[in-house]
């Protein structure tokens, strides 16, 4: 254990700086501005600001990279994005904080290109799992940290803000100060969305399904539980829980996918994930703690589905197609993040707070139901062509445009038997 955490140690005390101080700023954020009156629409541009920024980071960082390598990189990125949330708080004003948050998406992309290239470069074939399982704990932990910080002081004054500025800051100190040897630079990888698709409808379908909905949730849960509670003790919590619960689900339904048709498993999590959305919608009047309950559910069933598109999607494709994949389907994501807080703002302004949950249950419904009609119509790869789940969830986690993977050899034949498969499958 120890010979594998050494080399990457510094990295990884970066990144459970620079995640802690996201996870505040994410939380703080939608709080504030409720707080400062801006209206529901102004909040759900700020997260679809976030995402277009993340998407131009993803498409550019590798050039980033290319022309001053990773450290520089990350010094640079780090050093934007400290200072976009200390302006957050000198100037109030939804224009202005739109541009920060499109700032911060784009520092953030480069920053995990940064990170999980240098992870997986520093790994090997042997301890990747182990590098990425660690990378993965940290990551849940110190964003569920950042996000309970919200207590430490109120949302309207500047320590928090601070706070948040400095942490981000902290998080440049390892990796400037670090004796490891930094990557090679990265190459881009190209897109070609419309050939996703045609290899995997649901997978591509069903990210940017995901991108609506996580992306409406990360931008408006906030508020979501501020105007429900009116505890900011309890927007805490809830973030929280729901994080937590993503990570408690992704295992078992993960696992649970490699042994039938994984389309039916995301059939289980989008009726799940609309289930519990259901419940925060109309139940919580009803029962105190089913704020907690229902969030907790709705992490569990919701978070888990992008990695299931990610691993379907991977079953019909060769091996050397995996990173174009990911890239692919993170940017089928990202634009679903960007559309998504828009459209779930213009709910809750029409519906109140609850709007939110509303807007998350129609997509889960109408993911579930394209499901079911390409079931209907294309047949499952065999299971022994399923890849293991724990390879689908490492794909899922890299951010970037980039090939940071090694090559993976598969001969000719191998190709085309593969190819010819999916042809027949179709």
């Amino acid at each position: 254990m120890t010979n594998v955490i050494a080399p990457i140690a510094a990295l990884l005390t970066s990144v459970a700086l620079l995640l802690m101080g996201n996870g505040l700023q994410g939380t703080l954020l939608p709080v504030r501005a409720s707080i400062e009156a801006f209206s529901p629409v102004d909040i759900g541009v700020m997260g679809s600001s976030y995402f277009i920024g993340f998407a131009i980071g993803c498409l550019y960082g590798p050039r980033m990279l290319k022309r001053a390598g990773h450290i520089r990189t990350f010094a640079a990125m780090v050093a934007v994005a400290s200072s976009a949330v200390l302006a957050h708080a000198v100037i109030v004003s939804p224009v202005l904080w739109w541009l920060l948050r499109a700032v911060t998406g784009l520092c953030f992309a480069v920053l995990y290109l940064v990170i999980e290239s240098w992870l997986n470069e520093k790994a090997s074939n042997e301890n990747r799992g182990l590098v990425f399982s660690i990378y993965t704990i940290i990551n849940l932990t110190v964003i569920t940290i950042g996000q309970m910080m919200l207590m430490l002081d109120e949302p309207e004054d500047f320590p928090l803000f601070a706070l948040s500025s400095i942490l981000l800051s902290l998080a440049a100190v390892p990796v400037a100060m670090t004796t490891s040897a930094a990557p090679e630079a990265v190459a881009a990888v190209k897109i070609r969305l419309i050939h996703l698709y045609r290899l995997s409808p649901v997978g591509m379908i069903g990210c940017l399904a995901v991108g609506l909905a996580n992306g409406a949730f990360w931008g408006l849960a906030p508020v979501y539980a501020k105007g429900e509670s009116g505890d900011l003790a309890d927007v805490a919590i809830f973030m929280s829980v729901t994080v937590i619960a993503g990570a408690v689900g992704q295992w078992p339904i993960g696992r649970y996918s490699d042994r039938i048709d994984r389309r039916r498993v995301m059939l289980v999590s989008c009726f799940g994930a609309a289930a519990a959305a259901g419940g925060l919608t109309f139940l919580i009047p009803l029962w105190q703690n089913s704020l907690f309950v229902f969030g907790f559910l709705f992490g569990m069933f919701a978070f888990p589905l992008y990695s299931l598109c990610v691993a379907h999607t991977n079953d019909r494709i060769d091996p050397d197609g995996y990173v174009e994949a990911a890239s692919g389907l993170l940017m089928a994501y990202a634009a679903g993040a960007v559309i998504g807080p828009l459209f779930a703002s213009f709910v809750m302004q029409l519906m109140g707070t609850s709007g939110l949950f509303v807007f998350t249950l129609c997509i889960h419904v109408a993911t579930a139901i394209f499901i079911v009609y390409r079931i209907s119509m294309r047949s499952s790869p065999p299971l022994e062509e399923h890849i293991p789940f724990g390879d689908a969830l490492r794909v899922a986690q890299t951010v970037s445009t980039v090939d940071p993977l090694p090559k993976l050899q598969t001969s000719e034949a191998d190709t085309n038997a593969k190819s010819s498969q999916n042809e027949n499958a179709g």
